[in-house]
């Protein structure tokens, strides 16, 4: 292998938009993953090296990092491949990012902060969309408003969806609506949270879902309650609280593998055309005890669109210099300000 970082999950959706951007960039990537037939394909035909192996296999997995200076994880859901990726990275001292939302991976990647010191290396996971955006609007409201005490984040992001994301939601919907208490993480009913925002083009109506930065923004701002919503529909809050009957059969597993396969046959993720006609806008809130209150907006590119960009661009600054060792989010790693640098990101704006 002739290359310095290794793109896991690359014959997926957001896996091949990456891929392609890389090369476009003048990089070769590792391209890996399970599928012979689709990783053998992309690397003909973007020159670059390969390799085919599952995460379950461990001393695959180890050999396959053994020529490589970190590894972007692209394949979810990462509940299935998080854990075996970064018990590789620490045998073999690679650096870890993926492209996550969920949110017991960050919890697990904090859960072996120590670990990940001693073995020299940086475990990053969410630098995507699923994180950098929204954490990113939590780093800046913590400057304005050190003494805050309770933070919602939210985002309005109108195209479809990808299959694994689409996979990964059946999960997130079995263990119902995550917030963060007085620092703790706590399960609600799902769309039992809901307030009206303006993400940056008028009022909506927001649900509360579980979002990767009820884990991220504690360890980026220290704040203790947190919970993140997003743009719905009256009609779309109605089918998600009626999911909550349904969480108990979500759980058994024969029951998420018949809906994931489902997904598979039947779902098709947005095109290109649709990717560039759908920006996202992102908002942040901060309120402290007495109840002052500062807000944050965010224009982005499409969410697939700014995760190529964003985890490229993560990639390619943690392979130019030195960082300290250990978890970190996204701002902890590169810094609030990095995602208005991404093209078609605006400023953030803060209001008081």
């Amino acid at each position: 292998m002739t290359s310095s970082w290794l793109l896991y999950g690359a014959n997926g959706y957001t896996g091949e938009l990456i891929a392609r951007e890389a090369v476009r960039r003048g990089l070769r990537p590792v391209l890996a993953g399970r599928s012979r037939e689709k990783i053998e394909g992309l690397a003909s035909e973007l020159d670059c090296p390969h390799l085919v192996f599952s995460v379950d296999d461990h001393t695959a997995l180890v050999s396959a990092l053994q020529g490589v200076q970190a590894i972007l994880n692209c394949a979810g859901p990462f509940s299935l491949t998080a854990r075996s990726m970064m018990q590789g990275c620490l045998a073999t001292h690679v650096h870890y990012l993926d492209i996550t939302g969920e949110i017991d991976v960050f919890e697990l990647a904090h859960s072996v902060d120590e670990k990940a010191q001693r073995a020299g290396i940086v475990l990053c996971p969410g630098v995507g969309f699923d994180v950098v955006p929204t954490d990113s609007i939590a780093a800046k409201l913590k400057e304005t408003l050190p003494e805050a005490t309770e933070l919602a984040l939210g985002f309005d992001s109108r195209s479809g969806m990808s299959k694994g994301t689409a996979k990964t939601a059946i999960e997130a919907i079995a263990d119902g609506c995550k917030v963060r208490r007085a620092g703790k993480l706590v399960s609600l009913p799902l769309g039992s949270r809901t307030r009206r925002i303006d993400f940056g083009g008028g009022e909506r109506l927001a649900v509360a879902i579980p979002w990767g930065d009820v884990s991220t923004a504690y360890y980026t701002t220290g704040i203790p309650n947190i919970e993140v919503f997003t743009a719905t529909s009256p009609n779309a809050l109605k089918r998600l609280q009626r999911m909550n009957w349904l969480r108990p059969m979500l759980r058994r597993r024969f029951v998420q593998q018949m809906m994931k396969r489902r997904i598979e046959a039947k779902l098709r993720p947005p095109d290109q055309t649709q990717r560039e006609s759908n920006p996202s806008f992102v908002w942040g809130e901060v309120r402290n005890e007495e109840g002052r209150v500062r807000t944050a907006r965010l224009r982005t590119p499409n969410g697939y669109a700014l995760t190529v960009q964003s985890a490229l661009g993560i990639m390619e600054r943690l392979l130019a210099e030195p960082q300290r060792a250990g978890f970190h989010t996204p701002s902890m790693l590169v810094g609030a300000d990095f995602v208005t640098s991404l093209p078609g990101c605006s400023g953030i704006r803060l209001d008081s």
